[in-house]
Order: structure tokens, then sequence, then C-alpha cells
């Protein structure tokens, strides 16, 4: 598999301007029925990383797991194998690609949690150019799917992270390490005064935004069935390891144990190269 032909020219250019795409029918059914039987496994057997964002023990639940890639073998396959990479390749105009984290997110049945407007590139101690894909393992309609603030990556602002579990915390402008981070702005108190990407999506079909756009869920509606996400971000070249803040200290003792330090490159075995291959 090449990057030729994966994504166009219009695709590119969306997604550098918008700081979001949308990519019709590229993964088959064996890609989705993979995620799904890794995402079964993987609440079999949760890694350390597996977290229950709501909060009410006996409500249904809103589920997330990350850094599974190296333990739960359907991800791996898919990570290495599937066309992820050589689409992040495309998008970014990059030569080569690697691994930042694999993610995924399932709402049960009833779950009434939902992300929180946020900005990726501040949860973790990451710098570089580089996406995230955006993949449902199940049909999307635009109201239930995420709302992207169009060229939000473009604002050269960064916002605080904000945990998945309380929703949008009031904090006063934060300095850190020399830069600035930001409460962010609370969209769903008034969507209309923000220009939103949102999208219908049918199996196969896939999102890539910029790590620094804004994006979130407006939708309030309960599932009537389980939803499953899973994400992935992956890096050009340039990627290396940035001081974000002590809010990313869990995942910092992460790669801090691999080996990894302050300035090092997003390269090696724990951010292995996904392309090319």
């Amino acid at each position: 598999m090449t990057t030729a032909n994966l994504v166009t020219q219009e695709d590119i250019a969306a997604f550098q301007r918008d700081g979001a795409v949308v990519l019709r029918s590229k993964f088959s059914s064996d890609w989705l029925s993979l995620l799904r039987a890794g995402i079964d496994a993987d609440l079999d057997t949760p890694t350390d990383n597996f977290t229950r964002h709501t909060k009410d023990p006996n409500a249904p639940g809103y589920y997330e797991d990350y850094w599974a890639w190296n333990k739960i073998p359907q991800f791996n396959e898919f990570v290495h194998k599937s066309p992820c990479a050589p689409l992040a390749a495309g998008l970014l105009g990059a030569p080569s690609i690697n691994l930042v984290m694999d993610n995924w997110f399932l709402r049960e049945a009833g779950s009434t949690s939902r992300p929180p407007f946020h900005q990726d590139l501040s949860y973790f101690d990451f710098e570089g150019t580089m996406c995230v894909l955006w993949l449902p393992l199940e049909p999307v309609t635009k109201e239930n799917g995420i709302a992207f603030v169009k060229g939000s990556h473009l604002w050269d602002k960064l916002f605080m992270r904000v945990r998945f579990a309380d929703g949008h915390p009031s904090y006063e402008p934060t300095e850190v390490a020399g830069l600035t981070y930001h409460p962010p702005p609370d969209v769903n108190a008034d969507p209309g005064a923000y220009e939103l990407l949102q999208w219908d999506l049918e199996l196969g079909d896939c999102i890539f935004f910029d790590m620094r756009t804004l994006h979130g869920g407006l939708s309030s509606t309960t599932p009537s069935e389980t939803v499953r996400r899973f994400t992935l971000r992956m890096t050009a070249p340039d990627g290396v390891i940035r001081y974000r803040g002590d809010w990313a200290k869990d995942e910092r003792a992460q790669f801090e144990a691999a080996g990894y330090g302050e300035g090092d490159r997003i390269d090696g075995p724990f951010f292995p190269q996904l392309w090319p291959r």
C-alpha cells in the first residue's frame, strides 16, 4: 500500500484549513470487526490504563483504554497493517509516521456521559506535526458524533486539559513552562457562536483531525445501543516529548519508565514507526 490516491488534494487542503476532514470508505468491515474483537478482549482483561469515566457505578458506563496496542493482538495488527498510517502520511505530507497513542471509547446504551470540548495537544507531553484518526465502529449521525470547531487549530492558543468525568471546571489561565493554557470555551453553552464541523458517518468512514483542533460532544441524546470509537494519534518525524503540565503526569510516567525524557523524539519501541512499513 502507498499513500498515492488514498487522499486527494481536496482532503489535504480541508485538513490544513479546517483542522478536521472526513474520509469515506477507508476501512473494510474486516478491520472494523478486528477492532470490535480487540475492545472485547480489552474489556475481558483490561490494561492498567482502563478507565470508567461515569461516576455513578450503577449507571450505564462510558469507558476508555489507551496504550493497549502492544497488549491486545487485534490492536497491534490494526496499527501496523491497516490503512491508518499511510492515510496519516498523505494528510500530513510526511515521509514517515510513528504511533503516538492508541485509544478506544465505549459508551453503553443509556449512558448520559459525553466528551467535553477539549484540545488533544494539552493532554499529553507531546509536540510536533500530529493527527488523530477517529474511527466509529457503528454508523454515526452528525447529531450524535463529535463536533469540531472549524479552524481552531490555527488560533495559536493552548487549552487546559479537562477531565472527561468532570466536564468543564472553571479555571483561570495557567502558565506552564512559559506557555499560557486557557480554559476551553464552553461550546455547549452557545454552539451557534462557533462554526462547527459535523458529519454523518457510515461504516468504514473516518475523521482525521489536527491535535490542536477543539472538539467534543454536542448531543446529550442517550444512545439506545452501545457505541464504540477507536482513535489513533500519529506523528510526522518532528514529534518530540515536551512537558505540558503535571496534569499529564500519569501518561508521562509510563514513557519515562520506558526510558524517554524531555526533548526525545517520538520514536523507538514505545512509539513504533508505522509507515513506511
